[in-house]
């Protein structure tokens, strides 16, 4: 059992977190691939798009062009990936495509560890998603009142950008040191602990962590697994 003292807020990363984007994401592109007869794996496609989405993401914190937002990323990575597939995006396939993304479902057992998790701690989502996709995923796919949602819209980067946690601490009124991170990103550990959050990696893929000295306080490979811990 993990005591955190001194913790006041937990902030959820959403995005292969608390949010299953392989479980949501690989049916219907099968089902798509399918329907056009298209021979690709759906599983190596999301693989693939997926690690060209951080790609994205990662040019447009370091370019410094401006912000593009993450349902931007994501359209520029499906393009991208479809191109390496060799597959048509000529007739609408991106937006098509894209749609599926209103769909995203939580893992299974994420509610019932929030609804243990809330009586002991603030509940906020810390999130790379645009601030009107975050709203819709939290009401009505989450079907979860966070006591606060932060995009990374508001200071224009994304995670693992410093600025990003440094402001979600600002606003919640806390020190870093009071905020403690959950993320099934490696990344996002690391740029969280490196701003003096603590933090949980939840490691449901048994994936190895970065090569670095700043290390999660806690790792788990369920929400449930999270809460037994924490509480």
């Amino acid at each position: 059992m993990t005591r955190l003292g001194g913790v006041r807020a937990l902030t959820f990363d959403l995005f292969g977190t608390v949010l299953d984007l392989g479980g949501s994401l690989e049916p219907p592109v099968g089902r798509w691939f399918a329907e056009r007869g298209i021979d690709a794996d759906p599983a190596e496609f999301w693989a693939q798009w997926r690690a060209r989405q951080r790609i994205e993401q990662y040019q447009d914190n370091i370019l410094l062009l401006g912000h593009s937002g993450y349902l931007e990323t994501c359209r520029r990575a499906l393009r991208y990936t479809l191109r390496l597939n060799r597959i048509d995006s000529d007739d609408g396939a991106d937006d098509e495509i894209m749609a599926f993304w209103q769909d995203l479902h939580p893992y299974p057992e994420v509610l019932d560890a929030l609804h243990r998790l809330k009586k002991s701690y603030d509940l906020v989502a810390l999130s790379n998603g645009d601030p009107h996709f975050l709203e819709h995923l939290a009401t009505n796919r989450i079907g979860w009142d966070f006591d606060a949602i932060i995009s990374v819209a508001e200071i224009g980067a994304f995670k693992p950008h410093p600025a990003v946690y440094r402001h979600a601490a600002a606003r919640l009124g806390l020190e870093p040191a009071e905020c403690f991170m959950v993320s099934a990103n490696s990344f996002d550990v690391l740029g969280a602990r490196a701003c003096g959050f603590r933090a949980a990696f939840v490691n449901r893929q048994n994936l190895p962590y970065e090569d670095s000295p700043l290390q999660p306080d806690l790792t788990v490979s369920t929400f449930t697994e999270l809460a037994d811990a924490l509480l």
